[in-house]
């Protein structure tokens, strides 16, 4: 077969070109694109990873569920509620609880807390059991026996990470919602104008968002956690590594997209920056 005239020289510059780039910049270009790869095979037949998604799913939930419940009570009894409740009393506004929770655990602590128990229990097990697969060549084998490892083995895993969140964000409200209810009685105050407040400040536009927050931070969280498996070198100590690496990068990226998103959220849906 004859070779492409002038195949060659654009390869070599192409290669020249990626390493003058930095390599944080590399590894977010390589990372992307195993993102769109993993999406394509998602969504395009066969559609052989059912089975592994089930397993997947199943084994995530039995190893979050509990984590975040705590964390989301947690959170909304101490920070948001303790201190929340003793700044209201200062002003005997303590029936404006209601109203302040269901904007702070709709709007911020459960998508936040679903995010981090994701990233740190199901995103951490995704990169230590895919890095391990490539520490024993096992994705290598697969590949040499004609199996698609990115549909076979990373879309199961990166769905399982997706889903996980708009799933866990329900109960993250209502563990939020149980932590509430503990402050208010705590405070000796009534749960009926507590519930009243919050039932007639929730918003449809705010659940909804909070909705769309929770998928972001699952792909952001699944594109990291399968690319630093997947890129996994230096045996088991890569494997430590790379698990330290996904944490890290996770939380960093759960900020930064929590912080735009809510300023694009704000500036859209300008209703939500009202008194109410």
């Amino acid at each position: 077969m004859n070779a492409v005239p002038g195949a060659a020289p654009r390869a070599r510059a192409s290669r020249t070109v990626i390493d003058r780039l930095p390599g944080w910049l590399v590894g977010v270009g390589r990372c992307v694109d195993l993102t769109v790869q993993v999406l394509r095979a998602a969504v395009t037949p066969p559609y052989s990873y059912g089975a592994e998604l089930v397993e997947e799913f199943r084994f995530a939930v039995k190893r979050a569920w509990l984590a975040m419940m705590i964390t989301a009570f947690a959170f909304a009894f101490g920070p948001a509620g303790v201190q929340g409740a003793g700044f209201l009393e200062l002003f005997g506004a303590l029936d404006r609880l209601g109203g302040l929770y269901s904007i702070f655990i709709v709007r911020e602590f459960a998508p936040l807390v679903v995010a981090i128990i994701v990233a740190g229990v199901v995103g951490t097990a995704v990169c230590a059991d895919l890095g391990a697969r490539k520490v024993r060549e096992e994705l290598d084998a697969l590949n040499v026996l004609g199996v698609e490892t990115v549909r076979s083995i990373v879309v199961p895993r990166f769905l399982v990470i997706v889903l996980i969140g708009p799933l866990f964000l329900i109960f993250g409200i209502i563990a939020g919602t149980a932590g509430a209810a503990v402050v208010v009685i705590q405070n000796h105050t009534a749960l009926g104008p507590f519930m009243a407040g919050f039932w007639d400040h929730a918003n449809t536009v705010e659940l909804l968002g909070a909705y769309v927050k929770t998928a972001i931070f699952g792909v952001v969280i699944a594109s990291v956690s399968c690319y630093k498996g997947l890129s996994v070198s230096g045996g088991p100590e890569g494997v430590g590594r790379a698990v330290n690496q996904t944490v890290v990068i996770s939380f960093l990226l759960i900020g930064a997209v929590d912080y735009l998103y809510g300023q694009l959220l704000l500036a859209s849906v300008p209703a939500l920056s009202e008194i109410r």
